[in-house]
């Protein structure tokens, strides 16, 4: 039996948006077995202070009954770590969110390939074009558009996907029917109706400073990708594109100007290593494997005007189609291993000989090595000071990504 919604409520409420629940529900094993273990056993489990042992005490369950009210009234959903449509990408983080706030299709949060279009909110007319195209081409493949529901570069990439046809999901920063960012109204609006609007944080909460890098997170985690398509070298969205290198994710990045500030962050991306997107079809090649299951076995046939051209503006006029495909998709270049020293000890070269990028859990090497635990950590820690393995979101291990 699922917890019941008010202590997921009361969990979220006491430790507030952002914060690495995982230990504790692992020891515990849901809110309700935290409430009820008392101040004494919490303390005794080491895992938490006298501090958050006094924030869990400040509200009961029986609070959240307002806060369900509130949902139902309006019509909203509340998706909680437990719950079925709880998405996938997002329950493997360290800091998931455990109760998830929805206006629209809950369903759409468990799509098979999600992907985050972020920018600059004081867009250009290259990156508008380029977000509203990059959007539309994907969004005709079946591939969920995610943003944060801003003007600009989000509100360019959702009613792009939505003109498509196709499903778009927006976390704000902010909670479900708060007055912020009115002038983007008709457009959240829209989304709503087509896929879902998104919170971690109470209904009606205003946001904050520190709510957009909070929310940040949860558009990179909830993505196989991200691209950034405009953006300053300290902007929101390269938080973003950070969070998605911490979890895991993939990065893209258009290029830009060199001169333009605007385009100053997305340039340092790829010079740090994201996929430069000179096209749609740089995206489409990268995850041809996921879309064409999605498609019955081929790509769909897609028009796409944005094109870099050598002079690095976009072209207009150029037509980019993916014909019905027949062979095997792209395979994506494997990464490989650094070269392990010779005076390694046994069970770091044990380990050595299996470890791929594909991460997984110490526990899944120990079935695989049969080695023990302790031993398989010690040559897990061994391996990351050689600089060959790095721990990957949910606490997995693989390959270092260089």
């Amino acid at each position: 039996m699922s917890c019941p919604v008010e202590y997921w409520i009361w969990l979220q409420r006491t430790l507030g948006t952002g914060k690495d629940t995982e230990e504790l529900l692992s020891y515990f094993g849901d809110p309700r077995k935290i409430y009820e273990a008392g101040r004494k056993n919490l303390l005794m489990s080491g895992i938490i202070n006298h501090k958050i042992a006094d924030s869990l005490a400040m509200f009961s369950p029986s609070e959240s009954y307002t806060v369900i009210k509130q949902c139902e009234n309006n019509g909203w959903k509340i998706i909680t770590y437990d719950d079925e449509n709880f998405p996938p990408m997002l329950r493997n983080l360290n800091d998931s969110p455990v109760v998830l706030y929805v206006h629209g299709d809950e369903k759409v949060l468990k799509s098979q390939l999600c992907i985050g279009i972020v920018g600059t909110r004081n867009a250009s007319e290259y990156g508008i074009k380029a977000a509203r195209d990059i959007s539309y081409s994907l969004a005709k493949t079946g591939t969920v558009i995610v943003s944060g529901g801003a003007v600009g570069i989000d509100a360019a990439a959702h009613s792009a996907a939505i003109e498509a046809g196709g499903k778009t999901v927006a976390f704000l920063g902010n909670g479900l029917g708060s007055d912020y960012l009115m002038e983007n109204e008709k457009i959240r609006q829209k989304i709503s109706e087509n896929g879902a609007l998104v919170s971690e944080f109470l209904p009606f909460t205003p946001p904050t400073r520190y709510s957009f890098p909070v929310r940040n997170r949860l558009i990179s985690g909830m993505c196989k990708g991200t691209i950034v398509v405009e953006a300053g070298e300290k902007s929101g969205s390269i938080i973003t594109a950070k969070n998605a290198i911490k979890q895991g994710r993939d990065i893209f990045a258009v290029p830009g100007e060199i001169f333009n500030k605007k385009h100053a962050g997305t340039n340092y991306l790829i010079n740090n290593g994201a996929v430069p997107v000179f096209g749609v079809s740089d995206v489409i090649d990268y995850y041809s494997d996921i879309i064409m299951e999605l498609n019955g076995g081929i790509i769909p046939e897609v028009n796409s005007n944005f094109r870099m051209n050598e002079e690095g503006h976009a072209e207009k006029k150029i037509q980019v189609t993916w014909e019905t495909v027949k062979k095997e998709p792209p395979v994506r270049k494997k990464q490989e291993k650094a070269q392990l020293p010779e005076f390694a000890t046994e069970n770091a070269k044990k380990l050595y000989g299996i470890i791929t990028e594909d991460a997984k859990t110490a526990d899944e090497y120990v079935i695989e090595t049969g080695m023990s635990v302790q031993d398989v950590l010690s040559a897990i820690t061994e391996l990351e000071l050689y600089g060959i393995v790095m721990m990957h979101s949910g606490k997995r291990y693989g390959l270092k990504i260089n």
